[in-house]
């Protein structure tokens, strides 16, 4: 059978309408019916072709007979079926219309095997379709279905019936079993007929074959499942709401996580608004209208939550007769309906929550005390407007039961608040705020609490250096509370100043071990050493060699995501934890594309009670490995993946940094001879690399500059001497290396000294200056700001 549709277009008389009465289509079969071409009617008003009453439909579907002109005068007696169908992109909607043409004659032929069809007095929906795919036979149960009668429809396609996407999608189906001769089961959730509840349907189509074996039709019987449909779907969304709800142990943020759960599965507007503790910290035992309550948290299926009279935040009274107050008076669930039911009195005492329930169709609302342990501490109310159909009473089940699992999380996270927002307020004072910009990383990063035992020691850092080079240290403090997070304090502080003189990274753990050792010894008693340790990663990365340099002291290797998609862990030595003193920590040079991603995070992510560490580990590379251009959505999608959904049982700390690499054309070099002479060319060169660069305004200052410290290079440093330049957006770099290991100092010259102001002035020129040992020598560096130059 042919690939393409086996419909003859012919047989269905097919209009379209739009919403000012126009008509804007018009098939074959409407001018075999009516005599009229496309051309003559395609653009004029529907209404011209009408010999008598215009209908006036209703609702989404209309079926009727009306009295049509034909093109020769003679008026034409139809039966016509009608469907409203939206925009998908929020422009004007049209009207359907259609109506066979010459369907069956009535009598079917003994020797037609779709005659032979046995089920259509079947207590199941059954339907019987001809290779065309027009409709031949129905049932009793498929007509009360469709809600049209057989007479009616015979000879139409399934799509032209129901007039739905769903009906659509069903005919693929329909017709890929009439070209493979194999049956398929197809499930959906939708509407039938002029019904306003959505039924769930399981669709057997099977292909009909005569005495040759050939496939003349097809069979359609559909199985409404609809209640163990909605049983599954309650199932799991009591499992959605005990992963969702209760992820923190903040008030506000379970409330909303409550809220969210429940649209649009349950409601399609939901608001949480608890009570006010008294004075004492205590929740009022008994409830006399009106109730003071404070909104916590709501959720929509509408963008902007219209349905909202409250702000999140806000205290309001509620009088006798809300669904707020009656609930917590009476103590149980209470179910309203509008207009008609029990909350009309107070929708006229509120005009402006009465004005909104009218202009957005609210009818049904279901109010839900929220208790835990006895206490009550507030109330959910779900409502619908979008959802045609009334709260049952298996939504009320549905909804007590998620809102007693989230009570308990409300009423935990109400008891640990204030605990909790001490140790969180002095963890976030010490950890970085914001992570700087820098032209060799874009980094984000995370840090979670353990679930129960709170605040730790866990700590990350993104620290700039010279050479827009960037350091990236990540460290985890023994044991949690006040004192971990205070000694974690400590050692960042001390990092960030180890990494302000550009120690080299083995040579930086080996001093921040000395400090940790004498924390041990400070926090001890009657001459034995207290219990401080910790563990600590540091990492250098040089965009301009595309390197990076690392050294960890007992930390977890950081994971390098490729640009070809390909995770690895990065081969370091292990190295003892901080505090152990005496032994030799050792760094590892690895080489990082540009567009590399590199995960550095605490043992917290991966060690679990439940996996092992390769588990983990692998865990972590197949959520890096996931494909996104947020570094935060990918943090976001490693703790998902990694983390239990009732939070980890120890600190987490993650930092994700995607390398960027300077290009070539950024960066100048010149190899310098030890003769003053020379000073005054490799000025001239300077300069006019400076005009390659577009940065001549920068010229003056850089020419001062290099002059110095290439000067200062040749009569107190050892050859080879070199000069490099390198730039950015917003800076600019002169680096003088030499292969002495003596240091320039600042100092004040006096009034007869011929020398010693040089780098007194490259202070004053640049915004940032200093000197970095390296294996062969030494580097002089300043930076300039070529903002502050524009």
């Amino acid at each position: 059978m042919s690939p393409e549709y086996p419909f003859d277009e012919a047989a269905t008389a097919r209009a379209v309408v739009d919403d000012a009465g126009t008509l804007v289509g018009w098939n074959d079969g409407a001018r075999a019916l009516l005599g009229w071409e496309s051309s003559e009617v395609v653009g004029r008003p529907a209404a011209e072709l009408l010999a008598g009453p215009a209908p006036a439909p209703t609702g989404p579907r209309w079926d009727g007979t009306v009295v049509l002109r034909h093109r020769d005068g003679t008026p034409v007696r139809l039966w016509l079926l009608a469907h409203r169908c939206e925009d998908p992109d929020d422009g004007p909607g049209r009207w359907l219309v259609v109506t066979p043409v010459a369907g069956p004659d009535g009598a079917l032929p003994a020797d037609d095997p779709l005659a032979s069809a046995a089920l259509v007095q079947s207590p199941c929906a059954v339907a019987v379709y001809d290779e065309r795919l027009r409709l031949r036979r129905i049932n009793e149960a498929m007509g009360e279905v469709i809600g049209l009668p057989e007479g009616r429809i015979r000879g139409l396609r399934l799509s032209e019936i129901g007039g739905r996407p769903q009906s659509t999608e069903l005919e693929h189906h329909m017709l890929r079993v009439l070209a493979s001769g194999r049956a398929q089961d197809v499930q959906m959730y939708t509407r039938t007929g002029g019904e306003n509840r959505a039924h769930a349907w399981l669709a057997r189509m099977a292909p009909i074959t005569d005495a040759a074996g050939r496939v003349r039709g097809v069979c359609l019987a559909a199985h409404d499942f609809t209640d163990n449909y909605l049983a599954r779907e309650r199932l799991q969304l009591v499992n959605e709401a005990s992963v969702r709800v209760g992820t923190t142990l903040d008030v506000t943020r379970t409330a909303q996580e409550l809220a969210e759960v429940c649209v649009p599965a349950l409601a399609d507007f939901v608001s949480v608004d608890l009570l006010d503790p008294q004075d004492g910290g205590d929740l009022p035992a008994r409830f006399t209208p009106p109730l003071s309550l404070r909104r916590t948290a709501h959720c929509s299926v509408n963008a902007g939550t219209p349905e909202a009279v409250t702000k999140p935040g806000e205290a309001q009274g509620y009088p006798a007769g809300s669904p707020q107050a009656d609930s917590l008076v009476a103590g149980r669930t209470i179910v309203g309906t509008v207009p008609g039911g029990q909350l009309d009195a107070w929708l006229t005492w509120d005009p402006v929550r009465g004005a909104r329930v009218r202009e957005l169709g609210i009818h049904s609302t279901m109010s839900v005390p929220i208790q835990a342990r006895g206490v009550t501490l507030g109330v959910a109310v779900l409502t619908r407007f979008r959802r045609p159909d009334p709260f049952t009473p298996d939504d009320v089940l549905l909804a007590e039961e998620i809102t007693a699992r989230a009570a308990v999380c409300i009423d935990n996270a109400r008891r640990f608040s204030r605990e909790r927002e001490t140790a969180l307020a002095l963890q976030r004072s010490l950890l970085p705020r914001t992570l700087p910009r820098t032209a060799a990383v874009d980094a984000a990063s995370r840090y979670l609490p353990a679930a129960r035992a709170g605040v730790g020691g866990d700590w990350f850092d993104v620290i700039p250096l010279s050479g827009m080079r960037v350091a990236m240290v990540v460290g985890d403090v023994v044991g949690h509370g006040i004192q971990a997070s205070a000694t974690m304090g400590r050692l960042r502080t001390a990092v960030r100043t180890l990494a302000d003189i550009d120690l080299a990274p083995d040579e930086l753990l080996t001093h921040l071990d000395d400090l940790v050792v004498r924390l041990s010894e400070e926090a001890g008693n009657e001459g034995s050493p207290g219990e401080v340790g910790a563990t600590c990663l540091y990492a250098v990365y040089d965009p301009v060699s595309r390197r990076c340099t690392l050294a960890r002291a007992g930390h977890p290797a950081p994971v390098v995501l490729r640009p070809d998609g390909v995770s690895r862990r990065v081969e370091l030595p292990a190295g003892p934890p901080l505090g152990v003193g005496g032994l030799p920590f050792e760094s590892a040079v690895v080489e990082v594309p540009e567009g590399s991603v590199l995960a550095f995070y605490t043992d917290g992510l991966t060690a679990s009670r439940e996996r092992d560490a390769a588990t983990g580990h692998r865990l972590l590379g197949e959520a890096l490995a996931a494909h996104t251009d947020s570094l935060d959505e990918t943090c976001d999608r490693i703790l998902h993946a990694l983390l239990p959904p009732g939070g980890a049982a120890d600190d987490v700390a993650l930092l994700l940094a995607r390398t960027r690499g300077l290009p070539a054309a950024q960066v100048a070099t010149w190899d310098i001879p030890a003769d003053p002479s020379l000073v005054a060319p490799i000025r001239k060169q300077v300069v006019a690399q400076l005009a390659r660069w577009e940065l001549s305004e920068a010229s003056f200052t850089t020419e001062l500059v290099v002059s110095e410290l290439v000067t200062n290079a040749i009569r107190y440093g050892s050859r080879p001497i070199r000069l490099r330049l390198i730039h950015d957006a917003s800076t600019l770099i002169c680096e003088v290396s030499d292969n002495s290991h003596t240091a320039p100092h600042l100092r004040r010259a006096r009034t007869f000294d011929e020398g010693g102001r040089g780098l007194l002035l490259v202070a004053q020129l640049t915004q940032r200056w200093g000197s970095r040992h390296t294996p062969e020598g030494k580097t002089i560096w300043a930076e300039l700001s070529l903002l502050d130059e524009a």
